[in-house]
C-alpha cells in the first residue's frame, strides 16, 4: 500500500489548517463540514496521530500538524507551477496545426508578425506529416492540402497553386530543358509523388522519370532541404518557396494543380475570440486576387 494518503483528504487537512475551520474548509472545497471531519479523521487514523486539537467551538493544531502543514503546502505548490509549467495556465492557447514544410516556409513569418501585434494571445503548433493526422479535433485551425470540400468545417483558399521544380543554384545552372532532369536525382515526397508524373506529363516529357535516380522521402521539408543541399530536384508549390534564397526555379515552367491550401476551421463549433482573431489575421494577409 502506498504510503501517501488520497488527495481528497491532503486538501481537507491543508484546508482546515489555514482556515482553522472544518466549516470553512468545507465551503471552500464545496463540501459539507461533516465530510471535511470524516476525511481529516481517516487521514489521521492513517498517519497514525492527531493533526488537530478540537474545542467546542474552535481548531488548534497540534505539534505534528503543525510540523507538517508547510510541507504539505510547500508540495501543492510545486504541484501547480509544474502543471502550469507543462500544460500552461489561464487559457488554452489557439492550436494551429499543418504540416512541417507549411509551417517553415509560408506561416512562420505570418505568425511573427501576428505574435508583435497580439501578444497576449497565446499559440500552439501542432505538425501533420500524413493526411488522417487531420481532424477538428484538439485544434482550433488548420492548414489543409487539398480541394477543400471537407465536411462540416469552414475552408477559406490561401490561393491558386502551381507546381515548380526546384534545385540548389549551382545545380540549375546545369538544367536548361526538361529533358536535362534525366541526368539529377528527382526527389520525392510521400504523399505527394504523383506531382512529378503530372508535372512531367504536362511539360511534355511524360516517360522522363524513368530514367531518373528517385530519392523518397516522407516530408517535403526533407525534399526542400535536400535539395537546397545540391542532392536533386524537388517538386514543390510556389508559395513554399517564394521567400527562400537557397532555392531557385531548376526549370520556369510553373504547373497549375487542381489542389490548393486552404485554412480550415469547424463550422458548427463557436470560436473561442482569440481563434478568431488569428483566423482574420491569417485571411487578411492573403492576396484578393490569388484565389
Amino acid at each position: 500500500m502506498s504510503r501517501l494518503p488520497p488527495l481528497l483528504w491532503l486538501q481537507a487537512f491543508e484546508t482546515a489548517a489555514r482556515t482553522l475551520s472544518f466549516t470553512a474548509a468545507g465551503q471552500e472545497l464545496g463540501v459539507t463540514q461533516a465530510a471535511i471531519s470524516q476525511r481529516v479523521r481517516l487521514l489521521e487514523d492513517r498517519l497514525g496521530q492527531k493533526l488537530f486539537v478540537r474545542h467546542p467551538r474552535s481548531l488548534n493544531l497540534t505539534p505534528a500538524g503543525q510540523a507538517w502543514l508547510p510541507c504539505l503546502q510547500d508540495a501543492f505548490t510545486r504541484l501547480a507551477e509544474g502543471t502550469d509549467e507543462v500544460f500552461g495556465g489561464g487559457e488554452a492557447p489557439v492550436t494551429l496545426r499543418t504540416t512541417p514544410v507549411v509551417q517553415q516556409n509560408w506561416l512562420a513569418p505570418r505568425l511573427c508578425a501576428f505574435r508583435r501585434a497580439h501578444p497576449e494571445v497565446a499559440l500552439r503548433l501542432v505538425s501533420a506529416i500524413w493526411p488522417d493526422d487531420f481532424g477538428p479535433e484538439g485544434a482550433d485551425l488548420e492548414i489543409r492540402y487539398g480541394q477543400g470540400t471537407w465536411s462540416g468545417m469552414e475552408a477559406v483558399s490561401l490561393g491558386r497553386e502551381t507546381m515548380l521544380p526546384v534545385c540548389a543554384p549551382a545545380l540549375a545552372e546545369r538544367i536548361t530543358e526538361p529533358a536535362d532532369l534525366a541526368e539529377h536525382t528527382l526527389l520525392h515526397a510521400v504523399g505527394f509523388e504523383v506531382g512529378w508524373p503530372a508535372w512531367l506529363e504536362a511539360v511534355g516529357v511524360p516517360t522522363l522519370a524513368s530514367r531518373c535516380a528517385p530519392l523518397i522521402c516522407d516530408t517535403q521539408t526533407m525534399t526542400l532541404s535536400l535539395a537546397a543541399l545540391g542532392e536533386g530536384v524537388a517538386l514543390t508549390h510556389r508559395r513554399l518557396v517564394e521567400s527562400r534564397d537557397d532555392l531557385v526555379a531548376a526549370l520556369d515552367l510553373p504547373v497549375d494543380s487542381d489542389e490548393a491550401f486552404w485554412l480550415v476551421r469547424p463550422a458548427r463549433a463557436p470560436a473561442r475570440p482569440e481563434a478568431v482573431m488569428l483566423w482574420d489575421w491569417l485571411t487578411g494577409q492573403l492576396d484578393p486576387e490569388s484565389g
